[in-house]
Order: C-alpha cells, then sequence, then structure tokens
C-alpha cells in the first residue's frame, strides 16, 4: 500500500513536511502552522484504517490534507472515500491543492465548516482520526462515539505531547467500558481506541 503513491504525491508530501519543519522553528504563529503528523504516523493510520471493519472512514481536522493522504491510500485500497472536516477555510484551500496536486481527489471528500455543526449527520463510522485543536478532542468523542460500528477504530494524535490538552477525552474513553484503548508511542503518541 505504500508503495502506491505517485511520484506527485511523494513531491506534494515532501513539500508540506518540509514546511512543517519550517513552521516549527520560523516564527510562524501557531495558528497558521500545518502542525501535521510524522510519515511514520502516516504509515500506523493507514494500515489501521486499511483494516478496519465495514464502514465510514473520517478524520477531523485536515490541515493541509498530509494525513488525509495516508487515510485515502487506506481508503483506495478499501473502494471508498475517506471525508475530512476543517474548519479554518485557508486550510480547506491548501488542502483542495494538496488533493489535486497529488492525484487522490476521487478518495477524498472535504468538508468544510465545524465538525461539531456537520458531523452529527454521520453513522457507520469504522475509523475517525482526531486532529483538531485539543479542547474539541472530548465534544468530538461524545459525537463521533455512538457512531462507531462494533470493532471500528477512534484514533487521538498528540496524546504524549499535549497529553494535559486531551486527558478529559481520554479519560471519558478509558472509564466507558464499550471501548478498549491504550496509547502508542509513535509520532506525538497515538490514543487508540476500540469500539467493543
Amino acid at each position: 500500500m505504500f508503495r502506491n503513491f505517485s511520484s506527485q504525491a511523494l513531491e506534494r508530501m515532501a513539500l508540506l513536511e518540509n514546511q512543517d519543519r519550517m513552521d516549527r522553528t520560523d516564527g510562524t504563529p501557531r495558528s497558521r502552522r500545518l502542525r501535521q503528523i510524522s510519515k511514520e504516523t502516516g504509515q500506523f493510520l493507514a494500515l489501521l484504517a486499511a483494516n478496519a471493519p465495514a464502514g465510514e472512514l473520517i478524520e477531523i481536522g485536515t490541515s493541509a490534507g498530509y494525513s488525509t493522504l495516508w487515510l485515502a491510500l487506506a481508503a483506495r485500497e478499501r473502494g471508498q472515500r475517506v471525508k475530512t472536516f476543517e474548519l479554518d477555510p485557508e486550510k480547506c484551500e491548501m488542502a483542495r491543492e494538496t488533493f489535486r496536486l497529488a492525484g487522490m481527489e476521487a478518495f477524498i471528500e472535504l468538508i468544510p465548516g465545524d465538525f461539531l455543526s456537520v458531523g452529527p449527520s454521520l453513522s457507520g463510522i469504522a475509523f475517525c482520526f482526531l486532529d483538531a485543536e485539543k479542547s474539541l478532542y472530548d465534544p468530538c468523542f461524545q459525537l463521533v462515539a455512538p457512531c462507531v460500528v462494533k470493532g471500528g477504530l477512534l484514533v487521538a494524535d498528540n496524546a504524549i505531547d499535549q497529553y494535559e490538552g486531551i486527558k478529559p477525552m481520554m479519560d471519558r474513553a478509558l472509564s466507558d467500558e464499550q471501548w478498549d484503548c491504550l496509547t502508542v508511542p509513535i509520532g506525538n503518541g497515538e490514543f487508540v481506541c476500540r469500539r467493543t
């Protein structure tokens, strides 16, 4: 699956990786940074999503679309599309450009707007990647959790480097008997939850 990226997709991903590195050191305000996942985290997510049970693949927090490309690999493998939600209009435009340049538009549905407003119509979620503002993790979890199919996965980014910010969501999931959860020390830490 990892070998199936086109040269155009790899070129765009390299550009985003470089921009993300620069954003972290050049004084770019936090709200404007890409704040994307590592390549290894992308591979991990693609493997999980490709092997999730039947159902929807969603991402909350698109940014410039780097993580979405990894999820789109899994979606293509499954013969479906990943739905990705992004609030910031500028980042939506960057993501559209990423998907176009990477030639992955057929496997991605970008939904602009606040997930808490546009997401409630979802059902049958097999895989959810949560990588938004940390204060939104718990409300997003509460909205998504009832929609996840048995055996489905919810993965929350930044479980190690921003633990305090997402602790309310983690505590909620860990105390819910419908979820088996653990933190995987890859990238910034991935909190992986499986619906029992």
